[in-house]
């Protein structure tokens, strides 16, 4: 029962994987959701701004 589900799913996003409009609006909401981890980990946001600081600092 399952796996026919997760099998119906796999054809589904098949079939509009070859639509390049739905490829494009994907990798939007990817970027987009790819954003909003980066500034909710911790740790990749102290990356962030270590960056930021020894930029700001490259810069005086």
């Amino acid at each position: 029962m399952a796996l026919d589900a997760i099998l119906q799913a796999f054809v589904t996003l098949n079939g509009m994987a070859t639509s390049p409009i739905v490829l494009v609006v994907l990798a939007f909401i990817g970027a987009y959701l790819g954003s909003r981890v980066v500034e909710v980990i911790p740790y990749t946001r102290r990356i962030i701004e270590r960056r930021e600081a020894q930029a700001a600092a490259e810069r005086e």
